[in-house]
């Protein structure tokens, strides 16, 4: 009898699989930018006959070029972020940072917190040629860009210690829990992520938020009777009407709501009320109700539950798995917790895998703006909110040519000509 083929051993398996997995994805991000780029680029030339009257060619083009050069600048982006990737598992950098601070500092909690610390501070110094390129050549080639070098490296150093100071600790338990919890660690430290979830959105909009902008009441009497009318009339209660000084940092206008139950507020950037009427602002604010009213938020809530459940269950099983370090590049400590080194393969592989899944829920993101769409078609007029629409478009240089295969992938809202042709039907 011939001697049987020996199964490949698991290690090998993954490391073939999350390479495999890294190349499809990195070849169709490459394949779906440059689709993008060609198709806003053969539309350059002349705006979409839907869009003669309200749109004109150079503000056309300015969207084509914005769009364009963003496009080619996340290419780049990505092939970083491949070779950033492929750096911190394959080719072992995660391993050997992880070495070296256990033999820094030895085995236990202090060696995982500064793992996690570690990795943080390198990723973010990798990253911020990158950020700094965007902000201050991009953004500001393009006429958005508000923001100093120095209000820049503020908000960095402000965002960053909020980080540190709340998101260390809640990593910290959930260390503990790894090692302390037995078995159903993750159900436990899934209660933990939730609750700190659910708890950011309490105290963001009143102890975060105004660490980085300034909020002021609402103070034009007659828009605010309008919004609050509106409010009243869909049955909806916020907490208050604030407007932000968008405008120190960027052109970009928006409206949104932040907060949870009794928290909520209603937030307009100033640049959105300096380019619309009250009519307009009137049928953007009625949008965001329709989200509420048709529950989109707390649909999004209880799936992100849901598959953080999932999530922290396969993290759970993949802990306890040697082949899973090994497979990524890895070596295991034998003699120490590997909790922090878990967590960081776990975070670092599952964008890859998850992003096959990217045109599904980027399908069900577009059908809830339809749904609000609709909604603020019945509450408002429909010309405020197309008039509105187009504006915003205009304003924040978005084009209104994009590829149809890169919208399924990517736009998490569709594109102004299916939105308007809904609307008018």
């Amino acid at each position: 009898m011939a001697d049987s083929i020996p199964p490949f051993p698991p290690s090998l398996v993954l490391t073939f699989v999350f390479a495999l997995t890294l190349l499809a994805s990195l070849v169709l991000k490459f394949w779906l930018s440059s689709r993008q780029i060609r198709h806003v680029a053969q539309h350059r030339a002349e705006v979409p006959p839907a869009f003669a009257r309200s749109i004109t060619l150079a503000a056309h083009q300015k969207a084509a070029d914005y769009t364009v050069t963003k496009a080619r600048f996340g290419m780049l982006e990505l092939a970083l972020g491949t070779v950033v990737l492929v750096g911190w598992t394959l080719l072992g950098g995660l391993s050997v940072l992880n070495q070296a601070l256990l033999g820094w500092l030895g085995g236990g909690m202090g060696q995982q917190i500064a793992l996690l610390a570690a990795f943080a501070l390198i990723s973010g110094l990798i990253d911020l040629p990158v950020a700094l390129y965007r902000t201050f050549v991009i953004e500001e080639r393009f006429g958005f860009n508000k923001m100093t070098l120095k209000l820049w490296l503020l908000d960095l150093l402000k965002s960053s210690l909020i980080g540190a100071v709340i998101g260390f600790p809640v990593v910290a338990l959930i260390l503990w829990m790894m090692g302390a919890a037995g078995s159903v660690w993750w159900l436990w430290a899934w209660g933990v992520w939730m609750g700190f979830n659910l708890l950011a959105l309490l105290i963001y909009p009143t102890f975060i938020a105004p660490l980085f902008n300034k909020f002021t009441p609402l103070a034009d009497e007659t828009l605010k009777a309008r919004v609050t009318a509106l409010m009243q009339r869909c049955g909806f209660a916020a907490k208050g009407l604030f407007v932000m000084d968008g405008s120190k940092r960027s052109a970009h206008a928006n409206a949104y709501f932040t907060g949870f139950g009794a928290s909520k507020r209603v937030v307009f950037y100033d640049t959105l009320l300096a380019k619309l009427s009250a009519g307009e602002v009137d049928a953007v604010l009625a949008h965001e109700l329709g989200h509420f009213k048709h529950k989109h938020v707390i649909k999004r809530i209880v799936s992100m539950f849901a598959l953080s459940l999932l999530g922290f269950a396969l993290l759970g099983w993949l802990a306890t798995q040697v082949w899973f370090y090994t497979g990524l590049g890895v070596q295991p400590n034998l003699s120490a917790p590997n909790d922090a080194l878990a967590l960081l393969l776990f975070m670092l592989a599952l964008p890859i895998f998850g992003f096959f899944i990217a045109p599904v829920l980027a399908y069900f993101s577009r059908k809830d703006e339809f749904q609000a769409d609709a909604y603020a078609v019945l509450q408002t007029s429909g010309h405020d909110l197309a008039t509105a629409l187009l504006k915003l478009y205009e304003d924040n240089a978005s084009t209104l040519t994009p590829d149809p295969v890169y919208v399924k992938f990517y736009y998490s809202h569709p594109p102004a000509s299916e939105r308007l042709a809904r609307m008018t039907a």
